[in-house]
């Protein structure tokens, strides 16, 4: 769902709302009450949630990249691999 930008005419308040694309536009200002809100022209803001978020979700072959950060899991894929040390030179 976007993220919509508001501002009271009134009052001068602004907010972001997330709103479905079908859902009306809101009116009604959440600070003086008056029926002055107006929605913002910006660029479109979305939210990525969640441990799914690969930079490579969409490419082929290579490694994947977590875009929204480590959160707790841990794979032996992600961390290099050691020189074996025990052998004699």
């Amino acid at each position: 769902m976007p993220i919509y930008e508001y501002e009271c005419r009134a009052c001068e308040h602004e907010m972001e709302a997330l709103q479905k694309m079908s859902d009306a536009a809101l009116t009604e200002c959440p600070s003086c009450g008056k029926p002055e809100l107006r929605k913002k022209i910006s660029a479109a803001g979305f939210r990525l949630a969640g441990g799914g978020w690969y930079e490579t979700d969409f490419k082929s072959g290579g490694k994947k990249k977590n875009l929204a950060g480590d959160s707790g899991s841990s794979s032996g894929a992600s961390a290099p691999a050691k020189s074996s040390s025990g052998a004699a030179s």
